[in-house]
């Protein structure tokens, strides 16, 4: 019991500082180490953005460390609070549905399929609910936190919990089928990636820097794949924590890994294509012939998915605390902890559009569905916001040419 309250303890810290990789020594002694954000970019919008409508979702979950993502299955959105408020929205209008106050502390979701909307506990509960009225479908315990999204594929629930564990539940009841473990490093980050599901597999990054593939209908383990190795003299310098959701494009599982690698793996078999130094926690997303990452300094990077080769960075919002990117339309977006939402071109990375949702911040990542972007704010605002035509730019008023003598005409 010791062991275990000092390792939370230091998970807790770690994650305090773990962007800017500031000491543990430092936050002890009262002194603030982590490198200050970047101010906010200034530039006059040429990209329409509209929000549709907005709503809200409970009390939100103020800077808690969690994942509340919003779902998006047919014509309804789906979101969570901390204090255990689902809700479904009409993904078009905004109008509420339903709403069901399950009083529990919900840390992850929701997830969506298979006309269910699950989310998981900080006590160790998996919710499954109806998605038509909100009703208990079922309800299960496993057996600690779950702080990744539940995945489903078919007829099993994937569910991730922080003590190195994936559960494989039937769909209809939540009963076992079965599941897997890892040992967890005496240090990590304090969250878990949710395993990426092809057909008949779920991709599982790992806090050991190592990549699993496991069976979905009886969990059994058909690949494993080391992304990173730990180096450095202290358990600190040693985190190389694949917090980062794995992304399966093309045939091939990309992996991001903290104080370690980017990397692509051939999904059928594990194989290490390629791999680069970038440390990364947050999330990655590609189009149809880019790759995109946000780095552990909140700069935002477009890479080429055969072979990690670098086609821009934008660091303008470094250590602006960056979620993961979507893409929507012709644009990468990523949100930050003031609460803005940025628009980036997805050929360079400059900067088109930027709308403020909610100054209490953004912290989870936004949802994308027939180009329209869905976001919850860390106080419980959902949006929904849509792109439009790009804005026209007043022509520059060019100088009247010069005379010889270096005279102006002036009417006057």
């Amino acid at each position: 019991m010791v062991s275990t309250m000092i390792r939370q303890t230091l998970l807790f810290f770690t994650v305090l500082s773990v962007a800017s990789c500031s000491s543990l020594t430092g936050y002890f002694a009262g002194e603030d180490n982590a490198e200050p954000p970047e101010p906010l970019p200034e530039y006059d919008n040429t990209l329409q953005v509209n929000v549709l409508w907005d709503a809200s979702v409970g009390d939100g979950f103020a800077k808690q460390i969690v994942q509340l993502v919003p779902a998006v299955g047919g014509d309804r959105v789906f979101a969570a609070d901390r204090a255990g408020t689902v809700m479904a929205f009409n993904k078009t209008t905004g109008e509420e549905l339903w709403e069901n106050e399950t009083e529990l502390a919900i840390a992850a979701g929701p997830g969506y399929g298979s006309g269910l909307v699950i989310v998981g506990t900080s006590d160790a509960e998996v919710l499954a609910l109806n998605e038509s009225d909100g009703s208990v479908a079922w309800k299960v315990n496993v057996t600690s936190e779950i702080l990744a999204v539940p995945r489903i594929a078919d007829d099993v629930v994937v569910v991730r919990t922080i003590d190195g564990r994936l559960y494989g539940l039937e769909l209809s009841t939540g009963l076992q089928k079965w599941f897997f473990d890892w040992p967890v490093p005496v240090l990590t980050l304090r969250g878990t990636s949710a395993p990426a599901l092809t057909s008949d597999m779920a991709v599982v990054g790992l806090s050991s820097g190592k990549v699993n593939a496991l069976d979905l209908s009886d969990g059994e383990l058909q690949w494993e794949s080391s992304v990173s190795i730990p180096s450095g003299r202290t358990d600190l310098e040693r985190m190389i924590d694949i917090d980062a959701d794995p992304l399966i494009s093309d045939g091939n599982a990309y992996i991001a890994t903290y104080q370690g690698e980017l990397a692509a793996l051939e999904v059928e078999t594990g194989v290490v294509l390629w791999k680069r130094k970038i440390s990364a926690y947050a999330g990655l997303v590609a189009d149809w012939s880019q790759l995109y990452v946000v780095d552990d300094r909140s700069s935002v990077w477009a890479v080429d998915p055969d072979n990690g080769a670098s086609f821009w960075k934008q660091s303008d919002l470094a250590m602006r605390k960056l979620t993961a990117p979507v893409v929507q339309g012709d644009y990468v977006v990523t949100a930050d902890y003031e609460g803005y939402l940025h628009w980036l071109s997805r050929s360079d990375g400059s900067f088109v559009a930027k709308l403020e949702v909610d100054d209490a911040g953004i912290s989870t990542s936004a949802s994308v569905v027939d180009d329209v972007l869905y976001v919850l704010s860390n106080d419980g605002l959902l949006m929904a916001v849509s792109i439009g035509e790009n804005i026209p730019q007043p022509a520059e008023v060019e100088k009247p040419a010069e005379e010889e003598s270096g005279s102006w005409w002036k009417p006057w």
